[in-house]
């Protein structure tokens, strides 16, 4: 099953844009995913951190997702995520899911629990038994307060010919360096960070799920294959080009820095659902000066 989805180049994790009433705005969600695609983007995800999903209801996930799948039309691949801090809630959601047109499941590690490594073991044990699609898993400590070290992501990608690869958003060089050098054919390593993408790439990574790409689809897409195909003199001045506004994005939280970005190219209006809030205002001026100099 490793090398049934290709995973290889861009995928985007695709905001969620809400009107002024804070409803999700389809219409705009499906703008969005037309011009992700169209600037080049290989698969996109539904459902991930930067989706805001935490805040959805469980009908306006299925929505979301229906509209993501709906528009793709079956242009690339759609991978949705499921994951949560309880592993019979996944493996709920998995049954109950309409999976149809999702290609792979990207699932985070268990947040709050703070399982151990044997509990991570066990708990993607389990969902790999039940999952009827293959899964992608995604290591975020920062959030979940978890790491799946390399000895355990190895495990899992070796005993499990479902588990296909993982986004990796952990920061740690040496950890995913390891991951790449040891993992079994056709399990694929994804960069979860935009700003240190480039870097990944020199070392052997497959690709990048991106937030900027939201907003830079055709810039972010060309400096990944160009660094998979490796033209690194001319990836690292996309790289550059982009590297202020990328970090921008990130400095007071994401998705809020990408989403005014994205209200800036009048993509989106600029609203977010509590917790979250917009970044503030030295900051939003900040990102606009950079967009002007862009």
């Amino acid at each position: 099953m490793k090398n049934e989805v290709n995973l290889r180049g861009l995928g985007v994790a695709l905001v969620t844009p809400f009107n002024r009433e804070g409803e999700v705005d389809y219409a705009r969600l499906r703008q969005l995913v037309d011009d992700v695609i169209q600037h080049k983007a290989n698969y996109v995800v539904a459902l991930g951190t930067t989706s805001e999903s935490p805040t959805l209801t469980q009908q306006e996930k299925h929505d979301v997702v229906r509209t993501v799948v709906d528009t793709v039309a079956g242009r690339v691949p759609v991978v949705m995520g499921c994951g949560g801090p309880s592993t019979r809630v996944v493996i709920d959601k998995l049954t109950h899911a309409d999976l149809s047109g999702i290609s792979a499941i990207l699932s985070v590690t268990p947040y709050y629990n703070r399982p151990s490594q044997e509990g991570l073991k066990e708990h993607y044990r389990e969902i790999a038994y039940r999952s009827p699609l293959p899964i992608i898993l995604y290591n975020v400590w920062k959030r979940t307060a978890c790491n799946i070290e390399a000895d355990t992501t190895l495990f899992l990608a070796n005993e499990y010919d479902n588990i296909i690869g993982i986004k990796e958003a952990s920061g740690n060089m040496n950890q995913i360096m390891k991951v790449v050098k040891h993992r079994p054919e056709g399990f694929w390593v994804i960069s979860g960070d935009d700003a240190i993408t480039l870097p990944l790439l020199a070392a052997g990574v497959d690709g990048l799920i991106s937030v900027v790409a939201n907003a830079f689809p055709a810039e972010v897409s060309q400096m990944v294959n160009l660094g998979l195909n490796n033209r690194f003199p001319e990836a690292r001045k996309l790289h550059e080009k982009l590297l202020d506004i990328t970090q921008a994005c990130f400095k007071e939280g994401n998705p809020a820095g990408i989403k005014a970005v994205l209200a800036l190219q009048e993509k989106l209006e600029y609203y977010l659902r509590l917790p979250l809030v917009r970044v503030s205002g030295e900051h939003q001026q900040y990102i606009k000066n950079l967009m002007e100099n862009l």
